[in-house]
């Protein structure tokens, strides 16, 4: 079979449907197909992820990304209601906090800081005294004090991305339960996709929104991008003694982070994992990794019981931990919008605005995203994030 259409997005999750939403949205009339292999979204990164959303970064862009989203998420039942039915996405400001034990990290947090705040972003750098405001519970014996945004905070990041793709669907946009095995070209440039089964699809423009799928499909056309999934376990837990207060999404120095989820809490770390996919949790990794320091860090851990886990893969960037996006530049018409490193779901909103805009108009208008290109790794003009958890 082969059919002819006008844009082709390689990955149904939060950020291609975001692509596919702000497009239309946006007044595109061309068609948009959408391939995603994961019908259920089983394997998906998007909801295996701990739903954390931030504006608490060390670069413009990032910030500006993360107040962005802040921005829309609160607006998007609304936005994405289909047939009068709202898109509950359990957003809940609680909060993002950074933890400091030495007075070289609370020089990080005060520039940061001034950085956020130039930025629009309420943010506020605390003394140990003032973490326990936040957290009662907290042991501070050898913390110094800490970097928190109010206004931050988690969501249920499984419903962001189908509220994306019920929305898309209304507005127009197809989804093919496929596999693309390879993108399409010529000199003229990118021109569709073949899929698994052996079909193919013609299209002018190509947007590979793949997560951890999409550096084999660019290797393919002899196009590498330096991108390698990475496992992530995230561990849910119960306290025989229950918290005072309702935790913002807290990251120890250790790089262990919290949070609730209902009366429950979940935790993780970005432990040092080969590169691959693979989906298997253990026990062992709280016992061993996680119950130690979130122990120490607060009483009410020590007594903990193990209620589920998860293992979900990051689209890990191995030069700058920062997303890529835009049009490659030695392919007319084919777009990357891959290797968020842990950030694709925070970062959708304005990624899929940033696309619409560059696809329809050829420039950023809202936010610009001009810093994530991928020509930015020859030009050594790096965005180096200080703030990868």
């Amino acid at each position: 079979m082969m059919k002819k259409t006008d844009i082709i997005i390689v990955g149904g999750g939060v950020i291609g449907s975001s692509i596919a939403y702000h497009l239309l949205q946006d007044g595109y009339t061309g068609e948009i197909i959408i391939f995603e292999k994961d019908k259920k979204y089983e394997f998906a990164s998007t909801p295996r992820s701990a739903g954390g959303i931030r504006q608490l970064f060390t670069t413009a862009v990032n910030v500006q990304m993360g107040k962005y989203g802040i921005e829309k998420y609160k607006t998007f039942p609304e936005d994405m209601a289909v047939d009068g039915e709202r898109a509950e996405i359990d957003f809940k400001q609680h909060g993002y906090l950074f933890l400091g034990k030495s007075e070289q990290e609370m020089n990080h947090f005060e520039a940061q800081s001034a950085l956020q705040q130039a930025q629009g972003v309420q943010t506020e750098v605390l003394s140990k005294e003032d973490l326990l405001s936040i957290i009662p519970e907290l042991t501070t014996d050898d913390l110094v004090g800490g970097l928190y945004s109010k206004d931050d905070g988690y969501l249920d990041p499984y419903s962001v991305m189908q509220g994306y793709a019920r929305k898309a669907r209304q507005l127009g946009a197809a989804y093919i339960y496929e596999a693309v095995d390879e993108i399409l070209y010529n000199r003229d440039g990118v021109n569709g996709v073949k899929t698994e089964n052996g079909d193919v699809f013609k299209a002018p423009i190509v947007i590979n929104s793949a997560g951890p799928w999409a550096p084999v499909l660019s290797e393919k056309i002899n196009l590498p991008i330096p991108v390698v999934p990475l496992k992530r376990q995230i561990i849910q837990f119960n306290t025989e003694k229950e918290l005072i207060n309702q935790l913002p999404l807290t990251v120890d120095p250790t790089g262990v982070y919290f949070r609730h989820e209902g009366d429950s809490i979940i935790t993780g770390y970005a432990e040092d994992v080969k590169p691959g996919i693979n989906f298997t949790w253990k026990r062992s990794f709280f016992l061993k990794e996680l119950w130690p320091v979130l122990a120490h860090r607060i009483s009410n851990f020590e007594r903990a019981k193990i209620q589920s886990g998860w293992a979900g893969i990051y689209s890990h960037n191995t030069i700058d931990q920062n997303a890529i996006i835009g049009m490659h530049p030695q392919l007319n018409g084919y777009y990357l919008a891959c290797g968020f490193s842990g950030h694709g779901m925070q970062q959708a909103p304005a990624v899929g605005k940033g696309l619409a805009e560059l696809i329809q108009k050829g420039k950023y208008e809202n936010i610009d995203l001009h810093a994530l290109r991928f020509e930015r790794f020859a030009e050594k003009e790096l965005v180096l994030e200080g703030a990868i958890v």
